[in-house]
């Protein structure tokens, strides 16, 4: 059947509360034997205006990309797509997620992309009886005391990002440690993995500091402070704007001569924001990236036509691979019903294993973790990249039940011991 896409200015609802509904897109199936054709309302709640905003540009790409992987077109499905920002608001992104559920008649949220908003959203699928997938999100609180029925968290947490790169470094001689961090649940909770992992390890934290987020741009004061501390590595909590910023603050003062500096959440985006010169062996982990295999090349090259200058990063990516395990499942039960119950549709999910050229084969554990493996990864220098996107080179692959908390640790409710 021929495929049909429009995406347009202005979606069907306007401005809720501050946070703003900006283009719709849908993929359109063609007829279907005379019966109506199964429809599909999804949305993605993000913020394309703050400091993340370069990061999350990619999301919509890849959720069409899933459409069209799963190819919802040639089943004869009508799926619509809606796209809110929420300004790093909670507020906002509550509101945003109501007006959908009770007005627009969207079926599931493929991503709300930062702790304290998909936290918030989350009470909200589970009273509506909806879907929630998260992919941008890194408080492990999603799959521990705030676990849900009707949530699954796909890509990275705090937790994953901290024990794989925490534990690495120590291994490799950073025993001591100084934190630059934001100061809200994200940072917080970054600083307090890695901590554990590292005095775990045998090594020792000299010193933190939080910044006002979204309000600093000037971290040179900081940065002194973790000069001075004496600590052999400089670990960032922190990301987008905010990190592209602290490096290069970081590389003018000198830091990356007498430290390690770690990125406890680097995107390739940032660092080809950043150029090599300055980001150039920088340690981070990655749970996905566009040149570690064959099939990761293969999906790059299939959605690059859609985002040609920002490249997926691993968020992005999660959003495909989530959408992609969500319309497998749904076709599994049928449209009607997965329609009618949402946590029917996650416990759908968690039965099916995964697999996409994204993440590789894998599954969905009970307490709504999606397990894949954790890659820790080195920035490389200016000698080593090939082009422009060739800007990160594996060190180590960290097994997914090494680098997720266990399940026995996470507090979730529901899960039997």
């Amino acid at each position: 059947m021929a495929l049909t896409r429009r995406q347009a200015l202005g979606a069907s609802i306007g401005a809720a509360a501050g946070g703003s509904i900006t283009r719709a897109f849908a993929q359109t199936g063609g007829q279907s034997g005379g019966g109506a054709r199964p429809k599909l309302k999804l949305g993605i709640i993000t913020d394309l205006a703050g400091p993340y905003a370069d990061l999350n540009r990619p999301s919509m790409a890849c959720a069409q990309q899933a459409l069209e992987d799963f190819d919802v077109a040639g089943r004869g499905w009508d799926v619509e797509i809606l796209l809110g920002q929420h300004f790093d608001k909670a507020d906002n992104a509550v509101t945003i997620a109501r007006q959908w559920f009770d007005r627009e008649g969207v079926d599931a949220l493929l991503d709300v992309n930062t702790s304290a908003t998909s936290l918030a959203v989350s009470s909200v699928a589970r009273e509506k009886n909806k879907p929630l997938l998260l992919s941008g999100p890194g408080t492990t609180e999603l799959t521990g005391r705030q676990c849900s029925p009707n949530h699954i968290h796909w890509t990275w947490d705090t937790y994953m990002l901290a024990r794989s790169s925490g534990s690495a470094v120590v291994q490799r001689g950073g025993a001591s440690w100084f934190f630059v961090a934001a100061d809200y649940s994200f940072g917080q909770q970054l600083v307090r993995d890695a901590s554990g992992v590292v005095e775990a390890k045998g090594g020792k934290v000299l010193g933190s500091a939080f910044y006002p987020f979204p309000a600093t741009t000037d971290f040179s004061s900081l940065l002194l402070r973790a000069k001075a501390s004496g600590a052999k590595v400089l670990a960032l909590g922190n990301a987008g704007a905010d990190l592209q910023n602290c490096i290069k603050q970081a590389h003018e003062f000198g830091l990356n001569r007498s430290m390690t500096i770690v990125s406890l959440l680097t995107y390739d985006t940032d660092v080809r924001v950043l150029g090599l010169q300055v980001a150039q062996n920088l340690i981070t982990t990655q749970a996905y990236y566009w040149d570690l295999n064959d099939r990761t090349r293969a999906f790059n090259d299939r959605v690059r036509p859609k985002t040609p200058e920002l490249w997926p990063n691993m968020a992005n990516a999660g959003i495909y691979a989530q959408t992609l395990h969500y319309l497998k499942a749904v076709a599994d039960m049928g449209v009607p019903a997965a329609k009618a119950d949402g946590a029917a549709v996650i416990a759908r999910m968690k039965a099916m294993p995964t697999d996409d050229d994204c993440f590789g084969p894998g599954r969905v554990r009970e307490d709504g973790r999606k397990l894949h493996p954790g890659y820790l990864m080195q920035v490389k220098t200016p000698a080593e990249s090939r082009s422009r996107y060739d800007v990160l080179k594996l060190l180590a692959t960290v097994p997914p039940e090494e680098a997720f908390r266990p399940l026995a640790e996470g507090g979730c409710a529901f899960v039997k011991a």
